[in-house]
């Protein structure tokens, strides 16, 4: 397997490119699908408070033995939490649960737009993180005008935004503006769900490599430049997940895939979203 790829967020961190994610995973499920992705190479994994399994991660990661330093570690702020003095609140409970002394990466959740809390929250962010609590603030599901009100509040853009973005969701509108600002762009639901993965172009391409259909639109995320973090619990996919770096898409397999977009999500809208 070659090196992982890095990512610089906004020139001061390094972050993986793939990272190991865990939505939907039952807390008592996720202390081994994690210990299964650190013992398999993942040096990356992204949780959430609302997700209910931050225990769970926090228990594979004292369990590994890894160094602090060599895992990045990311969560995520909840909607409920987005109001005046509630943020650093949030955040250290999600520490505790974690067992950790500090995160990698924060995240606003989302931006939950009808609640208008989502600047006041970016700023506490930003405190957190210049008083050195957290190394790195970032936004999910954020679209350009939720952005565009966060520059105009603070003149400081996230350095990432994690969005739903698959081939049949390739925000191309969103990804521009991401590049435009020196953005990263992180996709949650990278694969749809399993939705992109029975589509006969991905697969020819599947069987030209001798690699999954799966592992193919997580090439086509690396080579486009996103940050994907796929979860599974199952330990021949986790592998499989991970082992994605010694194969090159050529430029014709990426505009077969790029061509994909359907403009199909498989979550909320950010602008209709409140939680």
């Amino acid at each position: 397997m070659s090196t992982m790829p890095h990512v610089s967020l906004a020139g001061r961190t390094a972050m993986p490119q793939l990272g190991f994610g865990v939505f939907q995973v039952p807390d008592d499920e996720t202390t081994a699908a994690v210990s299964a992705a650190l013992e398999t190479g993942y040096r990356s994994v992204d949780t959430a408070a609302i997700y209910g399994n931050e225990r769970g991660v926090g228990r594979a990661l004292a369990a590994s033995g890894l160094p602090r330093d060599e895992v990045f570690v990311t969560s995520k702020l909840w909607v409920d939490d987005l109001g005046p003095g509630q943020v650093r609140p949030a955040y250290e409970a999600t520490l505790e649960r974690l067992g950790l002394d500090a995160l990698d990466l924060y995240l606003i959740h989302w931006p939950a737009p009808g609640r208008g809390e989502y600047v006041g929250a970016w700023e506490q962010l930003l405190e957190l993180r210049d008083a050195g609590l957290v190394r790195e603030v970032g936004v999910s599901n954020f679209e350009p005008a939720h952005l565009d009100a966060l520059l105009a509040a603070t003149g400081e853009l996230p350095p990432i935004n994690q969005v739903e973005l698959h081939p049949a969701l390739q925000q191309r509108a969103l990804r521009a503006y991401h590049q435009e600002h020196s953005i990263l762009t992180e996709a949650w639901s990278p694969l749809a769900q399993g939705a992109v993965l029975d589509d006969p172009a991905v697969a020819r391409i599947a069987v030209a490599h001798d690699v999954t259909p799966a592992q193919v639109v997580l090439r086509w995320h690396l080579q486009s430049g996103n940050v994907v973090i796929p979860k599974s619990v199952t330990p021949a996919r986790i592998v499989a997940n991970l082992d994605v770096l010694g194969f090159e898409l050529t430029p014709d397999e990426l505009a077969v895939v790029d061509a994909l977009d359907a403009g199909d999500r498989t979550g909320p809208h950010p602008d209709a979203f409140n939680g």
